[in-house]
């Protein structure tokens, strides 16, 4: 039974055989690996998943048509849980080690990588994510400073990600067919990177540099800094620039300022 995508759900399926084969032999996975897939839709990257035979295969699908269809197609081969991924819990996967695969609905994309980089023991939880975004979204994700894509999203995910673009996936690739390209990107946690008491502070500073990215960046370390003149002196800062030119480990010394005093 084919079943018709939803729109409201942001859903896209992926078709393109040679696309599927090539997110497969990047995430180069053995018999002792567990994977966790998010919106697997109709099953395409599952049944190749499966062929693999790792460990053990979760997917988290938010439809409950397709988690049913998923359920009668692989059975006992995959572990079907139908919730929204935004709300799950993994507290019970905290230490799998996961490879992670998505193809994240366009809307909510940030929000879950958010939410998966906040993660206290992040290396514990995956040691890949191979996800798709929408193109748009994947340059900001790897935007360098000094560029006009450069930004939030840029910053928080570098903090605690090496992050690898593997190729621009075509319309035609989907079904339906959106009306934007795709990014394919790898995300491995970092081994070393800035430990902050709480990284909703990090998206707190970069929110507060970023709501004015125009203006000069003597303004957001005015709103953040009593001392704004010690802090910038203490980290050479040139308050004419603006918030696109500042380096992610700025932005981390920034912060972990701003925890100090706070």
């Amino acid at each position: 039974m084919k079943i018709a995508p939803k729109k409201n759900l942001g859903q896209n399926f992926l078709i393109d055989e040679n696309v599927i084969d090539q997110i497969i032999d990047i995430a180069n996975i053995s018999r002792e690996d567990s994977v966790l897939e998010v919106g697997p839709g109709t099953g395409a990257l599952t049944k190749k998943i499966i062929e693999k035979k790792p460990k053990e295969i979760t997917v988290i699908e938010k439809d409950k048509r397709l988690a049913n269809s998923l359920k009668e197609n692989f059975s006992e081969k995959i572990k079907v849980i139908n919730e929204d991924m935004l709300n799950f819990s993994y507290r019970d996967y905290s230490d799998k080690n996961l490879i992670i695969f998505g193809n994240l609905p366009y809307n909510i994309s940030t929000q879950i990588l958010a939410k998966w980089i906040k993660m206290r023991e992040l290396n514990k939880f995956s040691k890949k994510f191979i996800l798709m975004f929408q193109k748009e979204v994947a340059d900001r994700i790897i935007a360098e400073s000094n560029s006009k894509k450069y930004g939030r999203i840029s910053i928080l995910s570098n903090w605690r990600m090496k992050i690898y673009k593997i190729i621009d996936i075509e319309p035609s690739s989907f079904k339906p067919i959106p009306k934007v390209k795709s990014t394919l990107l790898v995300f491995v946690p970092k081994e070393n990177f800035f430990k902050f008491k709480d990284p909703k502070n990090l998206e707190y500073v970069t929110n507060i540099f970023f709501s004015q990215r125009r203006k000069m960046i003597k303004k957001p370390l005015k709103f953040l800094f009593e001392n704004f003149d010690e802090v910038s002196k203490k980290l050479s800062l040139n308050l004419s620039l603006r918030p696109q030119n500042l380096s992610n480990d700025t932005y981390y010394k920034i912060c972990e300022i701003y925890e100090k005093i706070n």
